[in-house]
């Protein structure tokens, strides 16, 4: 490049989407929309939304006692998407009654799972839809020890879950769920290039070219070989709730009690679910190698993989890193003072994604299979 020629500059990042609610707005919000008393009000750590948990003083006029809910507002991006907030929520619904652990909507006074509020922020009107849904019980996978039978479970849990949609859930607006470019689909790794500035110099650069280059390649081509299904996509440790069953040391047991952030729910397949498994439990483990044979084998007591899909396991996996990693670098552009949060992955990640390139496919791939298969004897 002559000194004349000026570098390419990137990307313009997108509008500021994340809602900066006030607890005393959230808290009218919920007297206003809902017809409940707050008793008390909270934040809770989010992504792209705005989340508070709600303690209901009371169901005036009603005298029922008081509960305990999520204020979910989502993001200005996703609200402008009626049609897919409605389907997310109708699917939410229809797994609790399916039996699985989803939390369900608080209807607002006029008889509806959400509402669509407009604010003017001072410089634009921005519009946001706002739910209030369950608050479910139980402790985050991240603040538990994950043992093999817990991952195993999380495995299990994921298959039932996508395996039930596939069969039993119907809905007019369900084609909604086809997101075309939605970042978190696993489909799109590729659009991650235009993200790339947010590395910088980053000694990790590489590493990420190398993942999209190989799942280009390795994986793209073979989409149409996967059977295809509703995804979850963010069973992650801290979507994903447990109670204690038994305490007894050294080896308490858990049992799921909740699935949260139905979020970046989109149509994708079925080994796409497992490997995005894999890499978050992977984050909060002590022997990182092991979680995927453990949730493989899981996953395939209910839905066993086909050989195409298995040998795609590990760059997908690997593309799972690539995407938590560098959308979290460019979203803390966007949002700095919400860099803690949206750097919990990158504690840990890069150090796994780099173990992961380092050793490659076929030693990664003999240490979950073979642990997966020790399940089968």
């Amino acid at each position: 490049m002559s000194s004349g020629e000026q570098q390419p500059l990137p990307p313009q990042p997108r509008p500021l989407i994340k809602p900066k609610f006030t607890e005393k707005q959230a808290t009218e919000l919920v007297r206003r929309i809902f017809g409940l008393e707050v008793s008390q009000l909270r934040p809770l750590p989010s992504y792209d939304d705005q989340n508070f948990h709600v303690a209901a003083a009371s169901f005036p006029g009603k005298g029922e006692s008081p509960e305990d809910f999520v204020l979910k507002i989502i993001n200005a991006e996703d609200s402008q998407n009626s049609d897919l907030v409605e389907v997310q929520t109708q699917i939410m619904m229809f797994l609790n009654g399916e039996g699985f652990p989803a939390p369900m909507p608080h209807l607002t006074q006029d008889g509806k799972v959400m509402s669509l509020e407009t604010v003017d922020t001072g410089f634009c009107t921005q519009k946001f839809m706002v739910r209030l849904l369950s608050y479910l019980p139980g402790k985050t996978v991240a603040t538990l020890p994950v043992t093999p039978p817990v991952l195993y479970d999380i495995g299990q849990m994921a298959a039932k879950l996508d395996k039930t949609l596939a069969e039993k859930f119907q809905h007019p607006l369900i084609k909604s769920l086809h997101r075309g470019e939605f970042i978190w689909n696993l489909s799109n790794v590729p659009l991650l290039k235009k993200y790339l500035y947010a590395l910088g110099k980053s000694e990790y650069l590489d590493a990420v070219k190398q993942v999209i280059e190989q799942f280009q390649v390795n994986v793209i081509p073979k989409l149409s070989l996967f059977r295809p299904c509703i995804n979850h996509g963010d069973f992650n440790d801290h979507n994903i709730l447990v109670d204690v069953v038994s305490a007894s040391p050294p080896n308490p047991q858990y049992r799921i009690s909740g699935i949260l952030d139905f979020s970046d729910m989109s149509y994708g397949y079925y080994v796409f679910e497992v490997a995005i498994a894999i890499m978050y439990m992977m984050i909060e483990s002590k022997e990182p190698l092991l979680v995927g044979g453990h949730i493989l084998a899981g996953f395939e007591s209910v839905v066993p993989l086909t050989p195409e899909e298995r040998a795609t396991l590990f760059l997908l996996v690997c593309g799972r890193y690539a995407q938590s990693l560098v959308v979290a670098a460019h979203t803390s552009l966007l949002y700095p003072e919400n860099e803690e949060y949206l750097m919990i992955t990158a504690k840990t990640g890069w150090k796994h994604l780099m173990m992961l390139v380092e050793m490659g496919q076929e030693t990664v791939e003999h240490i979950w299979f073979q642990t997966a298969e020790s399940y089968r004897k």
